[in-house]
């Protein structure tokens, strides 16, 4: 069921819609009236009058139903407010002169101490010990300190709550909503993990729906020189085109056996861990390996092959910056080219690679004898690892495969804020146990989280890339 804040959105949305549909037949009646001006007509043509009757008839109707909008909307918010104002008076503290409950029988709310917190359950294992156990014999204690956890969840991240599959707060316990810090808690470990998806610019993943649609221009206004005094100048009709992307779903399970729940030691932190790290590890490789709209699928590669024969950094260094002459040749003045994303082999490659001649043009603040700089206090899916010569940054990122045409790697150039991905703050925010192997003491433990991505906004050269055999396995 949506909550009172993604209905009031849905509304808004509805009305936004309402209006740009108002504004583009008032922009089209205008271009009608200004055109037949531009031919010296004081009327319009048949057709044209036509259309304008069709226009205002659209303009009507939009105006009616955003004014039933518009009320539709003030009752929603008069009944969020109601909300608000009944939950702050529940939230009152009158004396009654009855002995307060004991902790573990009330829920954790406001700025009161959470059920699983990062002092009580450090990594984790409480956390998951008790969705285990809840699911092998329902114990008492875990479903009561379970839903627990989920009522605070449902008090202070609502938005996650409602997304949490099945009926989260009965005792089969569908889907749970995953401890904000233990998200945070994961990012570091061991994986591949999500380099170029933590550079991406950041959207929140709409509330519903499975699509998310970001309209893009694709014919342009025009301009030139009027011929002669008096003469008609330039006019095209500007038009857009949505761009409609997928919103998918990163998963991970595991069988969990009894024994290892009820004898093992750190088994819930180590499971739990390592399905974070599958979840962040199999969404950034989408974003590069994807079929026709990950990375280098998108990017464009019209370069020329880098050449096997005797590769050098010398060599390279021009294919990178033919690269990112290409992103900014398509993008002009919306996107600057500003990072190279590269396997960990052709960063540490690049480095060892010595040279006796130096670029003519550096990068402010980059040594003149140097072909780049090290970040030296950056680590593997932790920021940028450098810089080179004219100045973009480089983040490496071992999702990119090293089998491409056999054993090659590729070089991506890329403007940041044409790197879009859209996702839950904090996900993978859900778990789901189940219980499919009862009769062998298993439980089936599954976390997943939604997303959306492009690179596609200005079109395939707005990311570059650079391939070719000259980017097989490095020697050293």
């Amino acid at each position: 069921m949506a909550t009172i804040d993604e209905l009031i959105s849905s509304i808004e949305v509805e009305r936004e819609a309402e209006e740009k549909r108002e504004s583009k037949a008032r922009a089209e009646i205008k271009l009608q009236i200004e055109t037949a001006q531009r031919e010296g007509r004081s009327n319009l043509t048949a057709e044209e009058d036509a259309r304008a009757e069709e226009l205002f008839t659209a303009i009507e109707a939009s105006k009616a139903a955003q004014d039933g909008i518009r009320t539709k909307l003030a009752r929603a918010v008069k009944v969020k407010a109601e909300e608000a104002e009944s939950e702050a008076r529940s939230r009152e503290v009158r004396d009654t002169g009855v002995k307060a409950p004991k902790y573990d029988q009330v829920a954790r709310v406001g700025n009161e101490e959470r059920t699983y917190h990062a002092g009580n359950d450090p990594d984790g294992s409480g956390f998951l010990r008790d969705v285990c156990r809840q699911f092998l014999n329902t114990d008492p204690g875990a479903t009561q300190r379970l839903a627990r956890h989920m009522q605070e969840e449902r008090v202070e991240r609502a938005q996650y709550f409602e997304r949490a599959a099945g009926d989260a707060v009965s005792s089969a316990f569908g889907g749970l909503v995953v401890p904000q810090y233990l998200v945070e808690l994961t990012a570091p470990a061991t994986a591949a993990m999500r380099p170029l998806a933590d550079l991406c610019v950041k959207h929140t993943l709409p509330a519903s729906g499975m699509t998310v649609t970001v309209p893009t221009i694709t014919t342009a206004t025009s301009a030139a020189l009027q011929a002669t005094q008096l003469t008609a100048v330039s006019a095209t009709s500007i038009a857009d085109t949505d761009l409609t992307l997928n919103v998918q779903t990163a998963a991970g399970s595991q069988n969990v056996s009894r024994q290892a729940i009820d004898r093992g030691v750190g088994v819930d932190s180590v499971v739990l861990n390592d399905l974070f790290n599958r979840y962040n590890t199999v969404l950034d490789s989408t974003l590069i390996n994807q079929a026709t709209n990950g990375l280098s699928a998108i990017a464009a590669s019209t370069l020329g092959a880098f050449p096997a024969t005797a590769p050098t950094g010398a060599l390279l260094y021009p294919k990178i910056l033919a690269a990112a002459s290409g992103v900014e040749a398509q993008c002009l003045n919306m996107a600057t080219p500003t990072h190279a994303v590269m396997h960990s082999r052709r960063w540490y490659w690049l480095a060892k690679e010595m040279t006796n001649t130096w670029p003519l043009i550096n990068s402010s603040g980059i040594p003149t004898q140097a072909a780049g700089t090290l970040d030296g206090g950056s680590s593997y899916n932790n920021g940028a690892r450098g810089l080179l010569p004219n100045g973009l940054v480089v983040i490496v990122d071992n999702s990119i495969p090293t089998n491409v045409s056999a054993n090659q790697d590729e070089i991506y150039i890329v403007p940041r804020s044409e790197c879009h991905l859209w996702e839950l703050a904090g996900q993978p925010a859900f778990i789901r146990a189940e219980q499919p192997n009862a009769a062998t003491l298993g439980v089936l433990l599954v976390v997943y989280g939604y997303f959306a991505y492009t690179f596609n906004r200005y079109g395939s050269g707005s990311m570059q890339k650079i391939g070719g055999a000259g980017l097989t396995t490095p020697t050293f």
